[in-house]
């Protein structure tokens, strides 16, 4: 589905929540990334968590019929001490996933220290410095209304940059041994 006339693609990246989701869309064009869109979808006001998690599917849905991404990209929920609220967090990614999977994307997923890195340059950056990061990056001047849509965002330039570095470096190994048998000559 990669768009034929100039190498562009449109990443949609979103960082999934129950009380707040935060989506961040930009275009791609060779090396270049440019912001189309970012945002947030407020669930506080829904008691149900399947009602919730309804809403992630269809804002997400519209998002992709809106924007036509190329991908899905998603923040993996982050290891943490109470189990329920991992599970609610999984959730709601997989249902993101989902929405994704019925329109036909391909689905990408990084953990919140990938994402941290791929933009700060250090994996253990706060929201704020991601954030200055991306508007730095992006040139964008408003600042959202919660630090959830530059999250979002985030993810999708940190796929970008995935795409970016494997690409200029010709190719990517899933390890030594996938290394050292493409590389026979290399180490005589």
């Amino acid at each position: 589905m990669l768009r034929e006339k100039s190498k562009e693609r449109i990443i949609l990246g979103i960082d999934p929540g129950t009380a707040v989701m935060g989506y961040g869309l930009i275009k791609e064009t060779g090396n270049k990334i440019e912001l189309i869109s970012l945002g947030v979808v407020k669930m506080t006001h829904l008691e149900d968590h399947f009602l919730k998690l309804q809403r992630i599917f269809e804002r997400t849905s519209k998002l992709i019929e809106q924007y036509q991404p190329d991908c899905l990209a998603l923040e993996a929920p982050f290891y943490g001490k109470n189990i329920q609220v991992m599970l609610k967090l999984g959730r709601a990614q997989g249902v993101a996933m989902a929405a994704g999977l019925a329109k036909g994307l391909p689905i990408f997923e990084y953990s919140p220290k990938k994402v941290k890195q791929s933009i700060t340059g250090n994996g253990n950056a706060t929201k704020e410095q991601v954030a200055a990061m991306l508007k730095q990056l992006l040139n964008f001047a408003e600042t959202p209304e919660f630090l959830d849509a530059t999250d979002g965002l985030g993810v999708a330039v940190c796929h970008s940059f995935q795409k970016i570095s494997s690409s200029s470096s010709g190719k990517s190994y899933s390890g030594w041994e996938s290394f050292v048998k493409d590389n026979q000559k290399r180490l005589k």
